[in-house]
């Protein structure tokens, strides 16, 4: 078994609690989120959002390209 499969299976063995406390953790060990949490980041998408409106998608848009992208996350 890979370690990335090793380490989804332990992870979804994990409480809710626990999963959003290691998912925290790993947002904050990278470099986008580092310092300020991702305001930045946030701040940056947000203007490239005011200035191309095109580029907007809905939520129901990026569930289907998130379940695409990553297939463990469908229900």
């Amino acid at each position: 078994m890979s370690v990335m499969a090793e380490a989804e299976k332990l992870i979804f063995s994990l409480s809710e609690k626990d999963r959003a406390e290691l998912v925290g953790k790993i947002l904050r060990s990278l470099p986008l989120y580092a310092d300020d949490g991702g305001l930045a980041e946030a701040r940056r998408r947000d203007i490239e959002m005011d200035e191309n409106p095109e580029s907007i998608i809905s939520l129901e848009q990026l569930n289907e390209r998130l379940s695409e992208r990553f297939p463990f996350l469908r229900k």
